[in-house]
Order: C-alpha cells, then sequence, then structure tokens
C-alpha cells in the first residue's frame, strides 16, 4: 500500500521551505559585499573616483596606502603627472584650490609619501 502525502503537510513544508530561502537570501543581500563581490581594494576605490573626477582619460601611474584607509598616488591625465589622495569619500588632487589642506591632508595620512630616500645622492652609502 502506497503511502499518500497529504495535501495541507504539503504546503505547510514548502511554505516552510521558502521562508527559509528567503531569510538565506535576505542575509546574503545584507552582508557586508552584498550578491555583487567584496568591496573594492582602496587602489580600485582611488581609480573610480579620479575616473569620475579627471575623466576616462585619467590613469593611475603609481599608489601607495597611507592611513586610515587613504591611498596616496600619481595620476596622469594627457601630458600632466598630478599627486593624488584618496579617501573614502574624497578626493583631493595636487593642482586643487585648496593647496594648503591638500599638504596637510598629505602629511597627515601619507607622511613618507614625497620625501627623498635617506643618502639619495650618495647612492645609497653612508
Amino acid at each position: 500500500m502506497a503511502r499518500r502525502i497529504r495535501v495541507e503537510r504539503l504546503i505547510a513544508v514548502l511554505g516552510a521551505a521558502v521562508l527559509i530561502l528567503g531569510a538565506v537570501i535576505l542575509w546574503l543581500a545584507t552582508r557586508a559585499g552584498g550578491l555583487g563581490g567584496g568591496a573594492p581594494s582602496p587602489e580600485e576605490r582611488a581609480g573610480a573616483q579620479l575616473r569620475d573626477h579627471i575623466g576616462r582619460s585619467a590613469v593611475v601611474r603609481y599608489t601607495e596606502r597611507g592611513r586610515r584607509r587613504a591611498v596616496c598616488g600619481y595620476v596622469s591625465a594627457g601630458e600632466d603627472l598630478v599627486v593624488f589622495i584618496s579617501r573614502p569619500n574624497r578626493i583631493l588632487l595636487e593642482t586643487d584650490p585648496l593647496k594648503a589642506e591638500f599638504d596637510e591632508m598629505l602629511r597627515d595620512v601619507c607622511p613618507g609619501f614625497l620625501t627623498r630616500a635617506p643618502n639619495f645622492g650618495t647612492g645609497g652609502r653612508p
């Protein structure tokens, strides 16, 4: 004799499965990376900010990670090479009118950037 599954029980089991699947999808969508993957690296973030600020012709030439999630580096747009500072919510260029703020932020978040190495002119000899 074949065992029969009641319709009410089948509806309850399928309803519970839908609720569990919905909870899993909600958890995946709300965690840090979401369903689209992880957050971009600071260098990728700086590149995106520079393309928005300067244009698609912006090419990041060099980057160096600073303090408090900052990235300092060089960007070229055409023939000019410009120093930039990228923070999660802000981008500053050396050519911006706020030169004093740029210099202060550069000293604060990237203290070793734009400084010569010791014994630069002697070929590394003490």
